[in-house]
């Protein structure tokens, strides 16, 4: 191994987001390349800080491939992450990398590093990208300097995976097997579709699922534009939009608003987001769409406020009413629309079926994506636990909160990222039991993880203090995952994104994934299960 250590810093496309992150990201870096250092090697960025930006990222898959020409084929690469990121970007130098790669995050909520790294850590493995990867909160840990000693040496990281195993090795009930061999027949017969806005126009290429993986399952990609949903609302009166805010207000939903656009949430950035919301299922019902996703942080950010609040309400089976134009047919009445946050297609796939799999039990069928934001441990029971911190734009169903739509608030999305305004629906998640589970692609073969948790209430001020150290205007959910430490689940899941639903008590929850996971399995994906759910 050649002895310099290249290092490289890969970000957002969004020069706000950039030029706010920067410094959070150069203390990651420092950090890293002293670790390095104190290991005996020499260590270099591969590309420079650009001082009229205000930052040293890699921010378009253009700069990305100008810095890998630069770089020697058989360097050491180090992929520090303390932001999210656009994996796009540098995907295309790490395809062709000769030289070891190691990916390493900060352990920190702020921006975050640990979900850019996720991102990207599942984008090499859909792509047969060889890589090792590392986490920290100081860098100084024996869990990261050992595993950083190895790697220096030529030698792969490896994790405790222990907590993952075939569905092959696990006894499922006949209910389970029933209705999930159903359901996958069903689907496969029927075929269901999934709406798309503007597929990977946030550089997500582990959330595309090639078509030629998903048509066996019986879904197919009907792929839409973003203008074109901006159209339709274009097409939305103003009374109509008023009746679904006034809808809100009658079932408690709060709207922290403000008189400045550029940093308040208002009246009228509300009104065009109930707009977007009717637009969604009025476009949706035109292509038979079963499910949807909207990718709003492109291209759709400087047209109109956020998606958030048109997500959160359509994964929802209570909202608020909208017809068809013109003959007044309620669409999807009592129902649910599932949406995927970011058009994560991967988290598509899960949340219909999902759905299907709810519906069937006679389970509330609301699920959501969320981000995995951060973690920290904290005493739950008298007992302290690993206590997870899901976070998501906005896009959680008001049926997940504590108080339902009377616990649920929207307050201005970070100027930053959501440049128009508009709010999403926080709220706290109910404590209760969850499947958590992952549909992801790993060279050329459609997987899927899923595993078994809790979700706790956290005093008051421990859920503000993640919320401050975090997103503070995003929906929060405390989990204690069952039988997967912290470190595992960093090794093994394949998404910055994790997919949740509630069952109505253990046992349910634990039907349901069973459920699940027959349906998965029966669709022809190769499914694992993780941590401590049922003997084998």
């Amino acid at each position: 191994m050649p002895e310099t250590v290249i290092l490289i810093a890969n970000g957002d496309l969004r020069l706000s987001a950039n030029q706010r992150c920067w410094a959070a990201q150069a203390r990651a870096e420092e950090a890293v390349m002293n670790a390095i250092r104190r290991e005996g090697r020499d260590v270099r960025r591969g590309h420079p800080c650009d001082p009229h930006k205000g930052h040293g990222f890699i921010d378009s898959q253009k700069y990305g491939m100008e810095v890998f020409r630069n770089i020697p084929s058989d360097a050491p690469l180090v992929v520090v992450e303390a932001v999210w990121q656009y994996s796009h970007h540098l995907l295309h130098g790490l395809y062709t990398h000769a030289g070891p790669i190691l990916t390493v995050a900060n352990w920190s909520g702020e921006w975050p590093g640990l979900v850019g790294m996720l991102n990207l850590n599942a984008s090499m493995t859909k792509a047969g990208v060889k890589y090792s990867s590392l986490w920290s909160e100081d860098f100084t840990d024996e869990f990261f300097t050992a595993g950083l000693r190895r790697w220096l040496a030529g030698q792969p990281v490896n994790h405790d995976l222990s907590h993952v195993r075939g569905i092959g090795e696990f006894r499922l009930p006949a209910q389970a097997e029933e209705i999930g061999s159903r359901l996958a027949a069903l689907l496969r017969r029927s075929k269901a579709i999934m709406g798309i806005f503007d597929e990977g126009c946030m550089g997500m290429y582990n959330a595309i699922i090639p078509d030629e993986l998903l048509h066996p399952t019986g879904v197919f990609k009907e792929r839409l534009s973003q203008s074109a949903l901006f159209a339709e609302m274009r097409q939305v009166g103003d009374a109509e939009a008023a009746r679904v805010r006034a809808w809100l207000d009658r079932h408690g939903m709060q709207f922290r608003t403000g008189p400045n656009p550029d940093t308040d949430l208002t009246d009228a950035q509300i009104l065009e987001q109930c707009k977007m919301y009717i637009a969604a299922l009025r476009i949706a019902d035109d292509f038979g769409c079963d499910l949807i996703g909207i990718q709003y942080q492109q291209g759709l950010k400087d047209l109109a406020p956020a998606s958030d609040l048109a997500e959160g309400l359509l994964n929802n089976v209570e909202r608020p009413p909208v017809t068809a134009r013109g003959n007044g047919r309620v669409l999807y009445e009592g129902r649910a629309l599932p949406h995927f946050n970011e058009v994560d297609e991967c988290a598509g796939l899960d949340a219909l079926v999902t759905n299907r799999v709810w519906t069937a039990l006679g389970y509330p069928p609301e699920t959501t994506l969320h981000d995995v934001r951060y973690g920290e441990p904290f005493p739950v029971a008298g007992r302290e636990e690993f206590v997870w911190v899901y976070e998501i734009s906005g896009a959680a169903p008001p049926a997940h909160f504590i108080g339902g739509y009377a616990g649920a608030v929207s307050e201005r999305q970070p100027p930053m990222y959501f440049r128009l305004g508009g709010g999403g629906v926080k709220g706290v998640s109910k404590p209760g039991e969850i499947v958590w589970s992952r549909v992801f692609v790993d060279a050329g073969v459609l997987r899927a993880d899923l595993g078994r948790a809790k979700v706790v209430e956290l005093p008051a001020e421990e859920t503000e203090r993640r919320w401050r150290i975090t997103t503070p205007q995003w929906p929060i959910m405390h989990a204690v995952l069952d039988g997967v430490t912290r470190d595992q689940f960093m090794a093994r899941h394949k998404s910055n994104h994790v997919q949740v639903a509630y069952g109505p008590d253990a046992a349910a929850a634990d039907l349901a994934l069973a459920a699940k996971a027959a349906a998965f399995r029966d669709m022809g994906l190769d499914v694992s299960i993780c941590g401590n759910y049922l003997a084998g």
